[in-house]
């Protein structure tokens, strides 16, 4: 059977896939599981746990968030209800209230009809494989429950947005007096925290997409939908944009032309800035083997090392704290800044990027001048034997196209961890050379792995 937990808590259509029987099965195996660990123990001595629980504004949150708390508080976890937040404000504070587990229902950037169920540990973080595997294998067990005063006991604990709030402005030096934002919500979780958030900062705030009515999340709005916000932006002479997505782990900003600045071109610049002033750890940048070939080069040209991992933030956060790095992100917008954070949070990372453009004086458009992003083309090859991608005939294409490309581009095939289908991605001087590239090695793929 398919793994229950994907890389980001187990995800599915709420109601369907992901049912309140199986949300609440999920967090009665969690409590277990993590007691049996010892995660809940205070030195020698046993007491009760207390769990934080958040969600975004998706309607089905709603009745997950109930099977969650019930499944938690029926084993004996005391359970602080958190209400609408976004998932690093989750991470947060599980780690300020001394909570001994973290629970957040979103989907991300996924529609309304979706949501899904991540677990954090004891300080923030997500839980390790092993863990994730074990909760799965002993779903559906005959527990025992306690009972009276055993039982856990539920509150409410919606002020403490404002914790998170105080935290995130905490992290920056000086105001964004002067900076016109326009920051797209998403329809989802930092539809408060956000515009309250950079309005407390000093910057003048138009907020777009922050209107929740539980079905309209990321509904042509939000990291993934960035025509409104570049409307937007132009139309008012903002200095810029930043966009979240549905549970604000991440965010991607429009300049005041309206040209996108993604996360590879949000990284050099934290870096570069982090580096000048002393503060980026080892001189080092973690990315994965998606960021673009130009970050690299623009990296290696200021004298900042680049370590890649695999695709997925968790994977980031991993190497990073297996070897004290303090910077690290995707593409896609999630930047994770381990000083300040046990996840990407897109609220920090457009704070701290605002905070550059004060304090330098330059728009986000002379910032993101500082790396040239190389023409990308990725094909996704379907219906193929995945279990073919490292075929000989496949890899000396791949070696000639990279012998073709030289220094400046790059070629990379990944199979999908889940579907009959091979990426192939190529990096190139110009788009037509990499979709030329690209589509010869498709071809190939197609061929080798029939």
């Amino acid at each position: 059977m398919a793994r229950l937990f994907g890389t980001d808590g187990v995800r599915g259509v709420a109601g369907r896939d992901l049912t309140a029987e199986l949300a609440m099965d999920l967090s009665v195996a969690a409590a277990h599981v993590l007691g049996d660990a010892g995660v809940f123990a205070t030195g020698s001595s046993r007491r009760r746990p207390v769990a934080v629980v958040g969600r975004d504004p998706r309607a089905s949150g709603e009745f997950l968030e109930a099977a969650v708390v019930a499944g938690l508080a029926s084993s004996g976890v005391d359970v602080l209800r958190l209400g609408v937040l976004p998932t690093p404000a989750v991470a947060y504070l599980t780690a300020a209230l001394g909570a001994d587990l973290g629970v957040m229902l979103s989907a991300s950037h996924n529609p309304a009809p979706d949501n899904g169920i991540k677990f954090l540990t004891r300080g923030g973080f997500k839980l390790s494989d092993a863990a994730e595997d074990e909760i799965e294998r002993r779903l559906g067990e005959s527990w025992s429950f306690p009972v009276g005063s055993s039982v856990g006991r539920v509150r409410d604990a919606y002020g403490e947005a404002d914790r998170y709030i105080s935290h995130v402005l905490g992290t920056v030096g000086g105001q964004l007096d002067g900076l016109d934002v326009v920051v797209d919500c998403a329809h989802g979780a930092a539809h408060m925290v956000a515009p309250e958030a950079l309005l407390r900062a000093g910057a003048r705030v138009e907020a777009i997409g922050a209107r929740p009515d539980g079905l309209n999340i990321n509904d042509g709005h939000g990291s993934t939908h960035l025509d409104k916000l570049r409307q937007v932006v132009v139309s008012r002479g903002a200095d810029l944009g930043i966009a979240y997505d549905g549970d604000a782990d991440r965010c991607l900003a429009v300049d005041h032309t309206g040209a996108v600045v993604d996360g590879d071109q949000i990284m050099a610049i934290l870096a570069m800035d982090m580096h000048e002033r002393g503060s980026l750890a080892k001189d080092t940048v973690v990315a994965t083997v998606m960021s673009n070939l130009g970050f690299k080069l623009a990296m290696r040209e200021a004298g900042i090392t680049v370590i890649e991992t695999s695709v997925g933030d968790r994977y980031v956060l991993e190497r990073m704290k297996a070897e004290g790095y303090n910077l690290g992100g995707e593409q896609s917008g999630h930047v994770i800044m381990l000083d300040h954070a046990t996840t990407g949070d897109g609220l920090l990372t457009s704070l701290h990027l605002l905070s550059v453009m004060a304090r330098s004086g330059k728009s986000l458009r002379e910032l993101a001048s500082v790396m040239t992003a190389l023409p990308q083309i990725l094909i996704n090859v379907k219906d193929v034997d995945r279990d073919k991608a490292s075929a000989p005939e496949l890899k000396t294409a791949v070696t000639e196209a990279e012998a073709e490309l030289g220094d400046t581009g790059r070629v990379l095939l990944r199979p999908s961890g889940t579907e009959p289908m091979i990426r192939v991605m190529v990096e190139a001087s110009s788009e037509e050379h990499a979709t030329k590239v690209a589509e010869h090695l498709a071809d190939v793929v197609r061929t080798v792995c029939a």
